[in-house]
């Protein structure tokens, strides 16, 4: 008997341990084939979104094909006004350069004088920093990244837009596949992951996308109402950065402050104003109507969502942060239905799904004791 016991235990030390390799490979492979499994992950993420309007046109007796084109073009409409936004507003920052410049050189002066900083007057902004930060070739590398990352991201873009055309195509024939590929032996366990990530990921990202949205025009009818320049840049900041659970908010409120300091300098009554909207936008809507609205459907922990946050972002950069709860997610739910992975999925529960879950168990063992 004891030899058995030790046996056993030496097989799950076994399978821990290539499980344990395992997660180890699979992130390097997520790593090195990024450019390719990136497009495609978000192409997926976006199908389980968009998949619910193809279904309802289809109501309709719309085709599935002209229901797909349409769902593309509503997004294809989208990222065109991003794309509107973002290049007025640059070609409005170029314009208005000279008095941007003219309000960082006060700024400095003021800096440079309070931490005993070398100015120069007959230099410009960059000149006086270029001997303390080597500002200058930092901005010009940055903007050659911008234009290569720009480029590559309408590359990109034509990528995830053909996947998810291709991936809407075949969702409606995914459970025949299941089953005839599987043959009734484990079609069932496979069709419920797939429904239960389809119903989670459709819920999360459709529920985010309408609390980030709404965040977004709060925010540029906020700063228009300030005074503040670009309010509809920094709605659109808002509404993108606002996918990336607790680090975003704070990014966005903390460049939109650093920006008012710059205009209003050096009055700062309404750089105040700004901070505080900024403040209240996020609370209200970050740390009271969105809990309500999503509630706890994910069931995620708090110290789960921030190591998600590290994993993913080291893993995918920017487009990492934005996943990292999604994948997360999809993480716990097949750690949910392996038994050997269960506690996995117990350890990235919060407090709320562990006690649902031990009440269930509670009830599970009850249930004899009562029927006899």
């Amino acid at each position: 008997m004891k030899d058995e016991l030790e046996q056993l235990h030496s097989r799950k030390g076994m399978v821990l341990f290539l499980v344990f390799i395992t997660c180890i490979s699979v992130g390097v492979l997520l790593k090195v084939t990024a450019p390719v499994i990136l497009p495609f992950t978000i192409s997926l993420f976006l199908a389980m979104v968009v998949n619910p309007i193809v279904v309802f046109l289809e109501r309709w007796h719309l085709p599935r094909i002209v229901s797909i084109l349409f769902a593309i073009g509503m997004i294809i409409a989208g990222l065109y006004l991003i794309g509107i936004v973002l290049f007025s507003s640059a070609r409005t920052i170029l314009t208005l350069y000279p008095r941007y410049e003219r309000r960082l050189t006060e700024i400095y002066v003021s800096l440079a004088g309070f931490f005993e900083l070398s100015y120069d007057e007959h230099l410009s902004f960059f000149d006086n920093l270029w001997g303390q930060l080597g500002i200058r070739s930092r901005i010009r590398d940055m903007t050659l990244s911008l234009s290569n990352g720009f480029i590559g991201f309408l590359m990109e873009a034509l990528m995830v837009v053909l996947f998810m055309a291709f991936l809407l195509l075949e969702s409606a024939f995914f459970k025949e596949k299941i089953e005839l590929a599987f043959e009734h032996r484990r079609s069932g366990q496979i069709k419920k992951i797939g429904a239960d990530v389809v119903l989670q990921m459709s819920r999360y990202l459709s529920a985010k996308f309408f609390i980030s949205l709404a965040t977004g025009i709060v925010v540029t009818i906020g700063l228009s109402l300030t005074g503040l320049e670009f309010a509809v840049l920094w709605g659109l900041i808002q509404f993108i950065l606002n996918f990336i659970p607790n680090i975003g908010s704070i990014a966005a409120g903390i460049g939109v402050g650093l920006f008012a300091l710059l205009q209003f300098w050096p009055e700062p009554g309404p750089v105040i104003v700004t901070v505080l909207i900024m403040l209240g936008v996020n609370m209200i809507i970050g740390n009271i109507l969105e809990p309500k609205i999503m509630g706890d459907n994910l069931g995620l922990a708090p110290i789960a969502v921030l190591m998600s946050l590290l994993l993913w972002g080291w893993l995918w950069g920017f487009v990492g942060l934005i996943l990292a709860v999604p994948m997360t997610v999809i993480v716990k739910i097949l750690c949910e239905n392996i038994p050997m992975l269960e506690p996995v999925s117990i350890l990235l529960d919060s407090r709320k799904a562990v006690l649902m879950k031990k009440a269930d168990h509670a009830r599970a063992h009850a249930a004899p004791t009562t029927s006899e």
